[in-house]
């Protein structure tokens, strides 16, 4: 069963993130380095002690519909209610609305523990701390008065309402739409699908932001609006009001995550007792300006849902270290030989294949959590430092959190997914049947990496927008940094690194190289050339940064020598495959414009 590794997680963030010195120079609100190992700690017993034994049998059970309801699996609303009421909902809200206005980096750190104890009962949570950030931003006085205090909490849910089935990723051709109603409401008609948590049984109102069209809308995405649709309308007095006009249609059947209802939202059907037609809803923000008011939002769930990620491989890892522990299987050449003379059955750990597969899973998780981690601290910094009027380094961080997003993102949940894999393969056979758990955890990890923005979106974020942000200085500055990280490692007498420095510097160096190369690129106007090495590009930005960070983590404290040997298993080992990498990302665009042909399209 799951533990959460509370003292690496507390470690990450105060290290290799950077939360220790932001407690140390006061930015960081009233969090203090005991604050943060209690909070830590008493979420990781929550979890491990009682959400995850409680929620187990979420996969199996599934959530159920009938007559627009929907059912949750046995005993996920009453979790909910206690994990409500243990505050973890408010961590980052504002204290004004009954928040405790918590760094990010430490709600991250800790959704990464509900993703590991339930992927599927955390992502809806996750959506509300989403829709709180929306409302902070961009919602009306009146909007902010009469939800946030019940989203900040926790005693309402939120959710965000983008997809249609003719307009997913590309929402120009979305056709949901707005009719004014003269009093300052809309009335909203329309379909979305793949709306997480639109209909649950874990509150008694659903707070909907809705992406819709105005009447006299421009095309395309420049005339998307943002709404905000209560399932129940709310009264002057704060309580519940008439049923709006929005009802769950249906509940999408998915390969995992199936105790986290994903539903088909009918808005303006007539099924509401608001006594007319429509869905009533607010606008959020500036007329046609929607998109820009909900990539508040998604930036948002991008990181948590890059979290996700994190949260399933070490789960994973757990699950499969532990397996490989118990399990005996052949006989390994390192044992003793028996009173017969013949070697002993041993435990498949003490293989080196096997080996091989828990080390990487363990290193490729512990890289994706750092940085994670680490966007998450350059939000709370950029957050932190708008509201002290320091122009300079509210910019410098803010482009630092929109440079690592797409990495964290797309990295952290590719991870979770080749993490997942290979845990089926170190359990065997045992693996590919339920019983062991293993096989959900792959299931429940495979959407990550496309929702919110598919990972070759975020690629392709990270290649044309990010890594020229400031004229690339952003990109620039931080590989900066972490030379100054491998800078330390020389300065150290450390043999047990091995020829960490060494790896470690020659992946920099291609990660550089590349980087130039995709900026030259751009700069020629060599579009499709850039977007040809994009995937490559971020998988290494990925590996690179994640390999620096566990020495990082290593060099601030290693008591056992063990964040030492996963730093080096990951430096020798894993970073081979940045220079082959950086080869795709320079040298493989004419090969991928010519192989359209084995495509049965004209070679481009």
């Amino acid at each position: 069963m799951y533990k959460a590794p509370t003292e690496e997680i507390a470690h990450i963030l105060r290290h290799v993130a950077g939360l220790n010195a932001a407690i140390d120079a006061g930015k960081a609100g009233d969090l203090d380095g005991d604050v943060l190992d209690a909070i830590v700690e008493e979420a990781g017993r929550f979890a491990s002690e009682r959400m995850a034994p409680a929620l187990a049998d979420g996969d199996h059970q599934g959530a159920r519909l009938a007559k627009g309801d929907v059912t949750t699996p046995e005993g996920w609303p009453t979790i909910y209610r206690e994990w409500r009421e243990g505050g973890w909902n408010a961590l980052t809200g504002p204290q004004a609305h009954g928040g405790q206005e918590l760094p990010m980096a430490l709600s991250t750190a800790l959704f990464e523990i509900w993703n590991s104890a339930s992927m599927g009962f955390a992502i809806g949570p996750s959506l509300t701390i989403g829709a709180v950030e929306a409302l902070i931003q961009h919602g009306s006085d009146a909007l902010r008065a009469r939800y946030l205090d019940k989203l900040v909490s926790g005693e309402w849910m939120g959710t965000m309402n983008l997809t249609e089935p003719q307009a997913g990723s590309d929402l120009s051709g979305m056709k949901t739409r707005a009719e004014p109603a003269g009093d300052g409401t809309y009335r909203i008609f329309g379909s979305k699908i793949y709306i997480t948590y639109g209909e649950q049984d874990f509150t008694d109102n659903i707070v909907h932001l809705v992406l819709a069209r105005l009447p006299d809308a421009p095309a395309g995405v420049k005339g998307i609006s943002l709404f905000l649709v209560p399932k129940f309308l709310v009264n002057e007095d704060g309580s519940l009001g008439a049923r709006n006009d929005v009802v769950c249609s249906a509940l999408e059947k998915k390969l995992g995550i199936h105790g986290s209802p994903t539903c088909t939202m009918i808005y303006g059907d007539g099924t509401g007792n608001t006594g007319e037609r429509g869905a009533i809803g607010w606008l959020v923000g500036e007329e046609n300006r929607g998109l820009a008011c909900m990539f508040t939002m998604m930036n948002n769930a991008r990181l948590l849902v890059g979290i996700q990620g994190v949260g399933v491989a070490e789960a994973a890892t757990q699950k499969a270290l532990d397996f490989a522990r118990e399990r005996r299987q052949g006989r390994s050449t390192r044992l003793a030989k028996g009173p017969e003379g013949k070697s002993q059955m041993s435990a498949i750990v003490d293989h080196p294949d096997v080996a091989r597969m828990l080390l990487t899973m363990k290193a490729l998780t512990g890289a994706a959590r750092s940085i994670c981690y680490a966007c998450g601290h350059a939000g709370d910094m950029a957050k932190h430092h708008a509201g002290t009027g320091e122009t300079d380094a509210a910019r410098s961080w803010k482009d630092r959190v929109d440079l690592l997003t797409p990495i964290a993102k797309a990295f952290s949940t590719d991870i979770g997914v080749e993490v997942a894999n290979l845990g089926i393969q170190v359990h065997g056979g045992m693996g590919f049947v339920e019983e062991t758990g293993a096989a959900r955890l792959l299931r429940d990890a495979r959407i990550a990496p496309i929702y919110e923005g598919t990972n070759g979106i975020q690629a392709i974020d990270l290649v044309t927008r990010k890594i020229g942000l400031s004229g690339g200085g952003a990109v620039e500055s931080y590989m900066l940094e972490l030379r100054a990280v491998l800078e330390a490692l020389e300065g150290r007498d450390a043999p047990d690194f091995g020829r960490s420095a060494a790896a470690l510097d020659a992946a920099l160096r291609e990660l550089e190289t590349a980087t130039r190369y995709l900026q030259d690129a751009l700069a020629r106007g060599e579009t499709d050339t850039a977007l040809a090495g994009a995937t490559a590009y971020l998988k290494l930005f990925g590996l690179c940064a994640g390999g620096i960070y566990l020495v990082k983590s290593a060099l601030a404290s290693d008591p056992d020598g063990a964040r030492t040997a996963l730093a080096r298993f990951m430096a020798e080992n894993l970073l081979a495959e940045c220079a082959g990498l950086s080869t795709q990302v320079r040298e493989g665009a004419e090969s991928l414009a010519f192989g359209r042909i084995a495509l049965g399209l004209e070679a481009a």
